[in-house]
């Protein structure tokens, strides 16, 4: 099958896009230039697609501008729009449209599944509502499933390496207090799971987070124990809002979201618990 991927030269883009071609299956890319350029030729690429996964997105943690904001927003909300509208323009639809969201569309009141669940207000919030009501435009000829992404454990990007350092030098701990929420994913998992999806043409909306539920300073205590170092520096949150700005808010919130459809479907992880994944990356 050829496959569509925007966003594939990201982190999970890039593992996806392997473990696709491994398969069997054609990539193909939807860049920047897609995007900008005539939506013709996007919608030629959606006509020669199985399917569409659509991934892109400006990175969170960052200092947030008014600007930087704006590009947050419109790197998903804009591109989803694009090519959702050209699914629906194209004589032969793709059979399946995964679209990336996040699991900072939910509060950090109790534990989210994807039927029972408490929703945050706040930017973050606001973003994941517009992205996914973008992809909800799509013509019901092809089927539609929500991703929404906990944080991505891999050892080759994303958040992992760049808490290594402090952690190593016995200057890691706790986030703002260590109680927020923290839902995560190997990227094992995460690559598993988007097959799973792939080869069922399951839709609907998914949490593709471990079910392994933990805190922060679960999380931070668990990567303490597999170092072997200590964890008694907590990192203040007026500290990331010097850093970052309104930004911060991206570290210092969280949510607590389980996979319930996924394992109801019969997915099984083999990174089930938070300390495990991270002997597995680190060990």
């Amino acid at each position: 099958m050829n496959i569509l991927i925007s966003g594939s030269t990201g982190l999970t883009g890039r593992r996806l896009r392997a473990a696709l071609e491994e398969r069997g299956h054609t990539v193909t890319a939807a860049g920047r230039a897609d995007f900008a350029g005539d939506p013709a030729l996007l919608k030629e690429k959606v006509e020669n697609a199985g399917a569409v996964i659509h991934l892109a997105g400006a990175p969170i943690v960052a200092r947030w501008s008014r600007a930087y904001k704006r590009e947050i927003l419109d790197s998903r909300v804009l591109t989803t729009r694009k090519l959702v509208e050209a699914v629906n323009l194209a004589e032969r639809k793709p059979e399946l449209f995964i679209s990336a969201s996040a699991v900072g569309i939910y509060s950090d009141e109790g534990v989210n599944t994807e039927e029972n669940a408490y929703y945050a207000e706040g930017f973050l919030a606001d973003v994941c509502r517009q992205w996914e009501g973008e992809a909800a435009q799509l013509d019901p000829a092809t089927g539609l499933a929500v991703f929404r992404l906990g944080v991505v454990l891999a050892k080759e990007g994303g958040a992992l390496p760049k808490m290594l350092t402090p952690f190593r030098l016995g200057l890691g701990g706790p986030i703002a207090g260590g109680r927020q929420g923290f839902s995560w994913i190997h990227i094992d998992d995460l690559v598993s799971a988007f097959m799973f999806v792939l080869d069922r043409r399951l839709t609907g909306t998914f949490n593709l987070t471990a079910p392994g539920v933990t805190d922060n300073q679960g999380y931070t205590s668990a990567l303490g124990r597999v170092l072997r170092r200590p964890v008694f520096v907590p990192v203040p949150a007026f500290a990331l809002r010097l850093l970052f700005g309104e930004g911060a808010s991206a570290l210092t919130t969280g949510q607590k979201a389980i996979p319930g459809r996924l394992l109801k479907a019969g997915f099984t992880f083999s990174f089930p618990e938070v300390e495990g994944a991270l002997r597995d990356l680190l060990g």
